[in-house]
């Protein structure tokens, strides 16, 4: 007996990953709080090996960078809202484990849309008529682009990964044949900005700021989305469907039906963020309206499993980073990939600490000890 003790206590392994399943929310947030510390001083060392500058002048320039003057930080909140947008997009379809990887193709064919009303119907409708039509245009196709890899997934169980992202590759096409239909002026190769004389289909300044608008209306959505996924019958459904369809359809719930709807859904949101890119920040359409906000956006929703209040800090926190490295580049003359260097060292330790919020080490004796 004492041999084969001795045997199976070889045989256990030194160390275990345990999956925890119920981590607490306080002790979540300081894992992350600790990976940011962490990535600062790292980034420290990094600063000082390669420019040799000094750190603490690099971070306030980040600082200066998102929030120096009041326009800086309206501008921080209009990106910090479209990208906010966008993972709410992305929240449904990715909590239904439906990999919505086509939310750049989305944005594109729903700022296409948006511009191509603020350019055919700049002296057809008044302005609330035309704001209207240019939302529900810009969420119709965004709907329908995503409609199309949900039909696909839900008939022919294609992989919606694969499909969603090579619609994005075509949205490209499609706004690069607007982008040359449009041109202004012949051959700039580039829209320019619409209606730069009326204004029309520009978003209106809410209480003297140019981008307030858009903080309600996606704030708005933030709600809604978080009520629809929580405390409704749809959201109900999108959480049996994640967790496992055979489940699902079990419980009768027609899952074929559930993914289109929810596509829908995801696809429409995608689109909007298209809408409030062009109306409400760049007035334009070009292929770089999206900027990369739908696959940034996958980290927003993931970091926040799909809890669109807790996209709003990390939506804020990637923004942060996006600005500050741009002020850091300029001020201090450095390239795009020092700046870089330094976002994706902090992003790269607040990913890892997910694995210490979602999993815990059990050394060699210890599970017994417990058991």
């Amino acid at each position: 007996m004492a041999n084969g003790n001795a045997v199976n206590e070889k045989k256990e392994p030194f160390v275990r990953i345990i999956k925890c399943d119920n981590t607490p929310r306080w002790y979540a947030w300081s894992m992350r709080a600790v990976a940011i510390v962490f990535a600062l001083l790292i980034c420290a060392v990094v600063i000082v090996a390669i420019t040799g500058l000094n750190p603490l002048e690099v971070y306030k320039a980040m600082f200066e960078g998102a929030f120096g003057t009041e326009r800086r930080i309206w501008i921080t909140l209009r990106d910090m809202m479209i990208l906010l947008c966008v993972g709410i997009a992305l929240a449904p379809a990715f909590k239904m484990k439906f990999w919505n990887i086509g939310a750049e193709g989305q944005i594109l064919v729903g700022g296409c849309a948006t511009a191509a009303c603020m350019i055919y119907l700049d002296n057809v409708l008044p302005l609330p008529a035309l704001f209207l039509v240019m939302a529900l245009t810009s969420m119709a196709a965004g709907a329908v682009w995503g409609l199309i890899p949900a039909i696909f997934k839900a008939k022919l169980n294609t992989n919606e990964t694969l499909f969603t992202l090579m619609m994005n590759y075509v949205a490209i096409q499609i706004t690069s044949y607007c982008v040359a239909l449009w041109e202004n002026p012949y051959g700039s190769n580039t829209v320019g900005i619409i209606n730069s004389q009326t204004k029309a289909g520009w978003f209106p300044t809410v209480f003297g700021q140019q981008y307030a608008l858009n903080v309600m209306i996606v704030l708005t959505l933030a709600l809604v989305m978080y009520i629809y996924l929580k405390h409704s019958k749809h959201g109900y459904e999108i959480t049996v469907i994640g967790d496992s369809e055979n489940t699902a359809r079990y419980a009768g719930i027609d899952v074929a039906k559930v993914i289109v709807r929810t596509m829908l859904v995801s696809g429409a949101i995608a689109g909007l963020s298209g809408f409030i890119a062009v109306a409400g920040a760049s007035h334009t359409i070009s292929v770089n309206t999206a900027g990369g906000r739908g696959f940034t956006a996958i980290i927003v929703a993931w970091l926040a499993k799909f809890n669109t209040f807790t996209m709003i800090a990390i939506s804020f926190l990637l923004v942060f980073l996006q600005q500050g490295a741009c002020e850091i580049a300029s001020r201090f003359n450095l390239n795009d990939y020092a700046s870089q260097m330094i976002t994706g060292i902090i992003l790269f330790f607040i990913l890892g600490s997910e694995f210490f919020i979602n999993y815990r080490l059990v050394f060699r004796g210890k599970m017994s000890k417990e058991a």
